[in-house]
Formats: structure tokens, sequence, C-alpha cells
């Protein structure tokens, strides 16, 4: 039994043919939605990629680049067949073509689902490159006399200035590592050295941040240096007074931002996918209505459209046995031709060999 089954009459299938013309020029824009989303995608991943550690983060972008352009492609083309289904002489031309069509067309809308789901499971992937990216800017920030990180002090301060974030989880991120350049410390100052030997790996350690944390909308001077010491301001407690430089780290404040564009972005894509599916529905109901009206010869009489000639359990077996059929048929013969007795077995006989003739009695 056909799965919603419809009766459509000459008029309808013109109408339906007409409306699914519009419907997948619509759909081309939509896939140069697709398209402009994951190149903005990939555009803002570019921007910060001196952050962020290499990965499979640019995946979401490519995928929805790459889905794009076949929505385009395949939406262009079912346009021209819907556009030729309104003429049943048309559709003759079009109806070996129209099943394949329905069938790459419903991989490619599966495609699309995928790129939107994708874009919600990216998070994770996204957190590990950011933090491991982040952490080795920061550690190079001080190397600006070295090719290839002297850019990054200037790239991480612009940071964290754009996103309002002081280092990679917070701002005592600061606190462990080096970020003043050796070149600009004073090794004949005595106070200098001893912060050199305070520790065992010999580095230059203060609790103070570059001056991109500082927040300007803070009524106070910036303290940038000594943070924790509260003897070295006036008026100033560590524990309790709200700091005047940023709070959240860089990743967190990075993460809202692309997290927020791929929220975005998957909602979108989601839509889309609604839509192209809709559109397939319609298609399959065109093909399966014209493909009967040609079986009965009517070409101005009714005929039924479907989604599922037969129930889907029966759709799934059929399926399944063709699966399989295909497996056994490609076991048998790899199998009959390793067992094969016939092959490369050599004749020790070449001569001529007698052989008794009879005559056979005519019929009388």
């Amino acid at each position: 039994m056909a799965v919603l089954k419809v009766k459509f009459t000459k008029t309808k299938r013109d109408k339906l043919a007409q409306i699914l013309w519009i419907l997948n020029w619509v759909s081309v824009v939509s896939g140069i939605i697709l398209f402009s989303l994951g190149l903005f995608l990939k555009i803002e991943i570019k921007k910060r990629n001196e952050v962020m550690a290499k990965g499979d983060i640019n995946s979401v972008p490519n995928m929805l680049i790459s889905v794009g352009v076949i929505a385009c492609i395949i939406n262009f083309l079912g346009g021209k067949i819907c556009y030729d289904c309104s003429d049943a002489n048309k559709f003759s031309r079009w109806k070996l073509v129209m099943l394949p069509y329905i069938v790459c067309t419903f991989c490619f809308t599966f495609c699309i689902l995928v790129g939107a789901l994708m874009c919600y499971t990216m998070r994770n992937e996204l957190e590990e490159s950011l933090y491991l990216g982040l952490r080795d800017a920061i550690k190079f920030y001080k190397d600006t006399d070295i090719p290839g990180r002297c850019f990054l002090k200037k790239t991480v301060d612009m940071l964290q200035i754009g996103f309002k974030c002081c280092g990679n989880n917070g701002f005592r991120d600061w606190f462990e590592i080096q970020w003043v350049s050796a070149r600009y410390l004073n090794m004949a100052s005595k106070e200098v050295l001893d912060r050199l030997k305070s520790n065992v790996d010999g580095k230059f350690l203060v609790d103070g941040v570059p001056f991109s944390c500082c927040n300007p909308s803070s009524p106070r001077p910036c303290i940038q240096y000594q943070l924790t010491n509260n003897s070295a301001h006036y008026n100033y407690d560590f524990l309790t007074e709200e700091l005047n430089i940023w709070v959240k780290g860089c990743r967190e404040a990075l993460l809202d931002y692309y997290t927020a564009i791929m929220r975005s972005i998957g909602i979108t894509a989601l839509l889309i996918w609604l839509f192209e599916l809709s559109v397939l529905i319609g298609v399959r109901y065109l093909q399966t209505a014209m493909k009967n009206v040609l079986l009965l010869g009517d070409l101005e009489g009714e005929s039924d459209g479907w989604l599922l000639e037969n129930s889907f359990v029966e759709t799934a077996k059929y399926n399944i046995s063709i699966i399989k059929n295909l497996g056994k048929a490609n076991q048998i013969s790899t199998v009959s031709g390793m067992n094969d007795p016939n092959i490369d077995v050599q004749n020790t006989n070449c001569g001529k060999t007698n052989v008794t003739t009879k005559s056979i009695p005519a019929a009388s």
C-alpha cells in the first residue's frame, strides 16, 4: 500500500510543477546563503588563527561552503526539471533522471542537517583549540624580536582590548609567565636579579598584567602591577575591591563569541533543511504523479502520487534484500573463481586420439 497517496488532476499537476519551479529558485538563494554563512565563519576563524591551535575547526565552514555550492547546482537542475514537468512530452526525457535526482537530493538534504548539527557539536573542539592557542600566544608574548612571533604581542593586546578579556582563563595567567622581554630588564638591578632567582625556571615573574587588560570604564587609574600587594596602593584591597582590569578570560570571551555565531548559523541551516525537505517531498509527488500518467496513457486524466509505493517496512525489507543479494553474488563469484577446476589445468595429451565411430542408421 502506497504511503501518503494523493490524487492529482492535470490542473493540480501543472500548479505543483509551477510552484516547485519557483521554490527551486528560492532554494538556489538558500544555497547562496549557506555558502555565505560558511565563508563568513571561515573568515572569522581566520582572523584569530594566531590564537588557535591547528585542528579540525574548519570542518564546519568547509561543510557549509560545499553544501551551499551543491545546493545551487542541484536546485538549478531541479528548477529546469519541474518547469518541463508541466508538459508530459517534455517530462518523458526526464523520466529516467528524476528518481536518481530525488535520491541525490535526499542525500544532499541530509548533508545540510549534518552541517547544522555540526554547528552545535563544534564547541568542544573550538574550546580546546582556543585553550592551546591562547596558552602559546601568551607564552610568546614577550618574543617581539623573534621572527614568526613578533606579531603575537600586538595580536594579544588587540584581542584583550576588543573582547574585554585578560589572559587565557583569567588575569592570573599572566602571573605564571614572563611576559616582559629580557631586553627591557635591567640586569644590574638587585630587584630584577632577586626575581630571576626566586623561581626554579629563572623567569621574571610579577603579579602584573599588560596594559591591554585595563578597563577604561573604571574611575580609578589602572592598577596593572603589584595587584596582590595591598600596601603598594592607597585605599586598596585585592580580595574585596573590584579590580579595574578585565576579569573574564579570553578563551571564554572568544568561545561565547563563536558559539553565538554558530548557534545562529545552525538555526538558519536547520530552517533551510526543512525548506529543502519540503521541496523534495513535492518533487517526489510530482515524479510519481507524472509517471502514473504516462502508465495510464491519459495525459489529461487523474493520477496518483505518493512518497513510497509500498509501506516503510516493505520498502526497507526490499532494499535490505537487494543489498544482501549483491553481497551474495559477489561472494559466489569470488569463491567460484578461486575453486574453478578448469583454471590453469594443462592438458598432457597433445596427440590425436583414435575414436571409434558408429554409423547412425537411417530412419526407415
